[in-house]
């Protein structure tokens, strides 16, 4: 799984741009059975009753990028540690790079996915090689170390992440 999470990183940012989208604020209906909305800034959270079910905005996503939000869904506590510097932490509120995929996670199991990190090839980055670096065994406070060491120049204000 980390040779792909490594080799969908390299294609995905091939495709996408370097920063993360802004688009407009609109409100959403039910559909498939998922509870969505649109916030602010153009992101749709949805609502599912568990991390098996998969949100309909990922449904035409590419495998990669499902594959990704898989892997987020999965590393919770390490994502909640390691910063996005895509510029979220202001336009969208983020405190880390786990909100770039997930907002809400409910004590019943359910949670509210966001599309953002569909969007946004510096949050699947981050992301991915976070939980790459992680399952190689390298200790959190290095890949921390590494993220903020390669986004310091060149990218946007990391989200508000305390350190590890």
């Amino acid at each position: 799984m980390k040779i792909k999470l490594f080799i969908v990183v390299s294609l995905l940012l091939s495709t996408f741009l370097a920063g993360c989208a802004e688009d407009k604020d609109e409100s959403a209906d039910d559909h498939d059975g998922h509870t969505h909305e649109t916030t602010e800034n153009g992101d749709i959270r949805e609502e599912t009753s568990s991390l098996d079910v998969q949100p309909a905005f990922l449904e035409e996503k590419p495998e990669e990028v499902q594959d990704i939000y898989f892997a987020v869904s999965k590393n919770k506590d390490l994502l909640e540690q390691m910063p996005c510097y895509c510029g979220c932490g202001e336009t969208a509120g983020h405190r880390d790079n786990y909100d770039c995929f997930i907002s809400e996670n409910h004590e019943d199991g359910s949670l509210v996915w966001d599309d953002h990190g569909t969007k946004c090839g510096v949050c699947l980055e981050i992301a991915a090689q976070a939980i790459v670096d992680h399952q190689d065994g390298k200790s959190v406070e290095d890949i921390r170390e590494d993220i903020d060491e390669k986004y310091e120049k060149g990218y946007a204000d990391p989200t508000p992440t305390p350190e590890v």
